[in-house]
């Protein structure tokens, strides 16, 4: 595909190398919002790449949806064949807010350490079907209300925490 890739400018999902892989060891959950699916569909050299479904043909459709609305959101796509690196979000607001960021992850979050970046949410760090119990949490401990922050960014949750308690970000 990599050889082939070299003779388009232009490429649909079809031109790039694609896995699929049943995982046996699944055991579907009740109670988390977040479900494992058994099977998952990739483009080879590109981990970003994905998706996942019940069965080969969602996994596949999955890939399509994720395929389709890069092209429409990105400058180009990577020929095929290459290797695409991982790139992270930035942490620029995050880091605005370090101390809160660290106290936060602590009090919170219930963690001793966490990444975090400006497009992490409170969804990344649980599996609940709300974010009313942390919005609780967060409420109790920094007497601010964030519930109406449905997307649940972190980074704008600590603006409001800064803002509400006067502190000026550190630039």
């Amino acid at each position: 595909m990599r050889v082939i890739s070299r003779f388009k400018s232009e490429w649909t999902i079809d031109d790039y190398p694609i896995n699929t892989r049943f995982h046996p060891d699944f055991k579907p959950s009740r109670t988390a919002r977040l479900k494992p699916l058994p099977w998952t569909a990739t483009i080879i050299n590109w981990p970003a790449m994905s998706g996942s479904g019940n069965t080969r043909q969602e996994a596949l459709e999955e890939l399509h949806k994720s395929f389709d609305h890069f092209r429409a959101t990105k400058k180009a796509l990577p020929r095929p064949g290459t290797r695409v690196p991982i790139v992270f979000a930035t942490t620029v607001r995050v880091d605005r807010n370090a101390e809160l960021a660290k106290d936060f992850i602590q009090r919170i979050l219930g963690l001793e350490w966490a990444w975090i970046s400006d497009e992490s949410s409170l969804w990344d760090f649980h599996a609940d079907e709300t974010n009313e119990s942390l919005t609780e949490k967060i409420h109790h401990i920094y007497g601010v209300d964030v519930s109406d922050i449905a997307n649940g960014n972190l980074a704008d949750i600590f603006d409001r925490i800064s803002n509400y308690r006067g502190v000026s970000p550190t630039h």
